[in-house]
């Protein structure tokens, strides 16, 4: 690697981004607990917490590439899915604690919704842009697009039973379970070739710059962090949706989604931006997947471990169009293995279009 693009490090452990990120995690934590006691009625708790859980996520991620750039690259990316949900985990958690399930439902499909056409889309135009038509592993891409429908299609079946009136209407939550534990269980399945197979790259990936025990340190600190700043991001929800006017199924669908992702989203654009686009379809398609795979299921059945809020997957039908909507459209644009700026420029407007919509309510 030459010098100019060698990141610059501090003691041979830490490059700026790394001491930015950290330092505004700190900054940022300190700074939620501390407005979490303003008077309602303000929404800069609700700012401050936003943030902190933004730059949380980031640190997670870090620290799980650190970690798991020791197993492989297969590894990596199943770590970095796995515990990049973790403060969307959270949220989602003290949300049905507060018995916010309409912010929930609406978080879980936003956040299928962002990456598949907002996050992707961007991708795909600053990509595009820069560097033309880019190519995907069509191969990867049509596997993906199988396991995205077949994972998404499960989870809206039980909406579908309650829409049209079948006899499982009345059983919706022994419904929801059952499918929860298939997706769980189709995860487990998936698993050992997600980890054999590692995001094709065209860059050499570079040594762990952390020791193994900075890297499970900072990620533990991360996470107990994530989780005290999660509960002070709901707590100052509310208030802020009344400030500011905003409904509970926008507030979840664009605002808790983008904050639960944005460092990840972030990651896919510059990945795309430096030509690296097999890479980065890989990440941005991770988390959609992780989401109806394990995030969805895993709150289905720790809403009722924990006697919260029952979360079902019975989803308002027009949560249920909008998803479908989006996978469509994704897999219809990444099935051949080419990706263009006025894709991207479709997926950006259909997610603008849907959006909209959810304004009201």
């Amino acid at each position: 690697m030459s010098e100019t693009s060698a990141p610059r490090l501090y003691g041979r452990t830490f490059t700026r981004s790394d001491l930015v990120v950290i330092g505004l995690s700190v900054g940022l934590a300190a700074a939620a607990g501390i407005t979490h006691a303003v008077p309602a009625g303000s929404v800069l708790p609700f700012v401050a917490s936003a943030g902190a859980v933004a730059v949380l996520a980031s640190l997670v991620g870090r620290s799980v590439e650190q970690l798991g750039d020791r197993f492989g690259p297969g590894a990596t990316g199943a770590l970095q899915s796995a515990l990049g949900n973790l403060p969307e985990l959270f949220i989602a958690l003290f949300a049905l604690k507060a018995g916010l399930i309409t912010v929930v439902q609406s978080a879980l499909i936003g956040s299928i919704l962002g990456n598949l056409l907002l996050v992707m889309g961007l991708a795909f135009l600053v990509g595009g842009i820069k560097h033309g038509p880019q190519h995907l592993d069509s191969k990867r891409a049509r596997e993906i697009a199988v396991l995205m429908v077949l994972s998404v299609g499960a989870m809206v079946v039980p909406s579908l039973a309650a829409q049209i009136h079948t006899p499982a209407e009345s059983h919706e939550g022994a419904l929801s379970v059952f499918v929860s534990v298939i997706l769980l269980l189709l995860f487990a399945v998936t698993l050992p070739g997600s980890l054999k197979r590692g995001p094709a790259d065209n860059k050499e990936s570079e040594p762990p710059r952390w020791p193994l025990w900075l890297a499970v340190g900072l990620l533990a600190a991360a996470s107990v962090a994530a989780a005290f700043v999660s509960d002070w991001f709901v707590a100052a929800l509310q208030p802020a949706m009344q400030t500011l006017h905003i409904s509970e199924a926008f507030a979840g669908l664009v605002v808790v989604a983008i904050a639960g992702n944005a460092i990840e989203n972030v990651v896919g654009v510059q990945l795309a931006a430096q030509n690296r686009s097999e890479y980065a379809f890989s990440v941005i398609i991770q988390s959609p997947l992780q989401i109806a795979l394990v995030l969805a299921p895993v709150l289905v059945i720790l809403s009722s471990v924990f006697g919260f809020a029952t979360l079902t997957l019975v989803f308002p039908p027009m949560l249920i169009a909008a998803v479908s909507i989006a996978v469509l459209m994704a897999v219809f644009i990444t099935f051949d293995g080419e990706s263009t700026w006025g894709e991207g420029a479709a997926m950006i407007a259909l997610y603008g279009v849907i959006a909209a919509a959810f304004w009201w309510g």
